[in-house]
């Protein structure tokens, strides 16, 4: 729990000062009964009326204290708790920005959002009721214990022999909850995941018209997460009954030998009625002392899951990296013998000895079939991955060696999956660079063949572009991605199958608006098309992990087997559809 104070530090004052008030509360809770066996004592069994209204203001004035003490205690208690909360939660997604392709492949996306949503939310649950009831149960307890010791220390005894088997029940409930509580939230990850991915292919499910299917699956996950939750809740259910017994067990005894007493004469009617209310509040403290007991048990199991995001190790870092403070300025890239494999243990490599040069300003177009590894090639430029084996260098320095901020600031990317985000086009593009001039931004977007549609829309550019780009085509998403790329202005260029959704004439223009607005850049192809790369300066062909070509266009039809193909049954397939 040490990595926790650290967010309970800065709100010091408010975790004291609402416990604190709490405890005011308890102590008006405490005398309240004691008062009232005075006024039935001395001023009702002696006709004293102003006995009565001097004992009654009293009273007064110990509910109107209670009661402000009861609110500045719960509104200091939910400050503590939200901000606690709040600090942690922040921490909680900076940690996740800060996960590599690897550490995020890890955990399911459903998995991470009910991480950061509902586990946080549990423990801020526990936090605010740890600081409104772990100290006002026990001072409840101790206080009202004293108290009825002070009036009857043989009726008392009463509540010592119901407390052992309160403490056994609330025991053994904590240790059949903390379990099924774990299971409950996976099943809720499990919820999660099916709801995000429906909701994200949603159009796909309608194409294909699989509503059915999908709702089947969700029946499934919600069925399941209800069983598992039913079963965790049959033990708070539990609870109360249990409670509740011990309670009136308590009080039926209480009222049936301190009844005795008064007939004896060795007790008056006003101590009977304080002490029986004093064994009702300390078997109410016990029950609240269970609540948050079996809160803590589901709040563990939450701990533990954040602990797992938080003390995840993040396998991509630049901490050892000597060299930060460079940047990339020229483009150069180089391969050198260069293998990787998604797995720890370096087995089912997906590329090997992979070995090429890129010169600034050159263009690198890679072919090869599905599979082939070039996704995975160029995701190493920008460190998305590390090497298995070999060096990746940009500008004669092993990426290995630069910042990870300053190595990405000179790379853009176009990833094959185009992602667009919640907001107008202008805010996407300056995903590119948040300072650009709107000539900027347009002529980014030119080059990218995106500023004519962009300009047909009514609002233009303050378009508003819906949850990932929900109203513009395949292929002007993949434009306005370029031209978010090409906003950033980098030294090397990577893009990733990303202009599959447009006809070729456009990708035409788009190619040779490189060859102005990134003259001096390296710009990395990775297409399906020959057309795409056939003006390339090298082209790298890629067969199960490995370079099987390498070379210009009118090189590799001579030398290259597997581009041969390529080439040939695209013609062929270009030929049919044109006759």
């Amino acid at each position: 729990m040490k990595r926790y104070a650290k967010y309970a530090r800065p709100y010091l004052s408010a975790f004291v000062i609402g416990p604190c008030l709490m405890l005011s509360e308890v102590f008006g809770d405490i005398m309240l009964p004691k008062l009232m066996s005075l006024i039935i004592n001395n001023g009702v069994a002696n006709h004293d009326t102003g006995y009565i209204l001097r004992m009654g203001l009293v009273m007064v004035l110990a509910v109107a204290v209670m009661a402000a003490c009861g609110i500045g205690g719960a509104y200091f208690s939910s400050k503590a708790s939200i901000s606690f909360t709040s600090d942690l939660r922040q921490d909680l997604f900076a940690k996740v920005q800060a996960f590599s392709f690897k550490n995020i492949d890890s955990f399911s996306t459903g998995s991470l959002v009910t991480r950061l949503t509902n586990d946080v939310q549990q423990l801020q649950q526990v936090v605010m009721m740890c600081l409104r009831i772990a100290l006002r149960a026990p001072g409840m307890l101790v206080g009202a214990l004293i108290m009825a010791f002070m009036m009857n220390a043989r009726l008392a005894a009463v509540i010592l022999a119901v407390i052992p088997f309160l403490g056994i029940s609330i025991g053994l409930i904590m240790y059949k909850a903390y379990p099924r509580f774990t299971v409950m939230q996976k099943k809720l990850d499990a919820l999660n995941s099916g709801i995000q991915e429906a909701l994200v292919n949603v159009r796909v499910v309608k194409s294909f018209v699989r509503e059915e299917h999908e709702m089947e699956k969700f029946d499934r996950a919600n069925t399941d997460l209800q069983a598992n939750s039913l079963r965790a809740m049959k033990l708070v259910i539990a609870t109360m009954p249990v409670m509740t017994l011990a309670m009136n067990v308590t009080t039926i005894a209480v009222v049936w030998y301190g009844g005795n007493l008064i007939i004896g004469g060795t007790m008056q009617v006003g101590d009977l009625t304080a002490f029986t209310t004093y064994i009702v509040q300390i078997l109410m403290s016990l029950m609240m002392l269970s609540m948050i007991f079996l809160q803590l048990a589901r709040a563990m199991a939450s701990v533990k899951r954040i602990d797992e995001v938080m003390t995840a190790e993040v396998d991509l870092t630049d901490d050892h990296a000597s060299r930060k403070d460079l940047e990339v300025r020229e483009g150069r890239v180089e391969f050198q013998d260069v293998s990787f494999s998604y797995s720890d243990d370096g087995r089912d490599k997906v590329l090997e000895h992979i070995n090429f040069t890129a010169e600034p300003g050159q263009i690198i177009g890679i072919i090869g079939s599905t599979g082939s590894g070039k996704t995975s090639m160029v995701q190493l430029i920008p460190r998305l991955y590390d090497v298995t084996e070999g060096r990746v260098l940009v500008d004669g320095v092993d990426v290995r060696e630069y910042s990870l901020k300053h190595l990405r600031t000179g790379v853009g990317m176009v990833l094959q999956k185009n992602v667009l985000f919640s907001g107008t086009i202008e805010e996407n593009l300056r995903w590119g660079d948040e300072e650009a001039s709107l000539e900027e931004l347009r002529a980014a977007a030119a080059a990218a063949q995106a500023d004519g549609f962009v300009t047909g829309f009514p609002h233009g550019y303050d378009t508003d572009m819906g949850q990932g780009g929900v109203n513009v085509s395949g292929g002007q998403k993949q434009r306005l991605c370029i031209a978010r790329a090409l906003l950033k202005r980098p030294k090397i260029l990577i893009l990733d199958d990303s202009t599959s959704a447009v006809d070729t004439a456009t990708e035409a223009k788009i190619r040779e608006s490189f060859q102005t607005s990134l003259k001096h850049t390296t710009k990395f192809i990775i297409a399906q098309r020959i057309g795409s790369v056939e003006g390339a300066d090298q082209i790298l062909v890629l067969d199960e992990g490995r370079i099987v070509g390498q070379g210009t266009h009118e090189e590799l039809l001579t030398s290259c087997k597997a581009y041969q193909e390529i080439y040939y049954s695209q013609r062929e397939r270009k030929e049919e559809v044109s006759a």
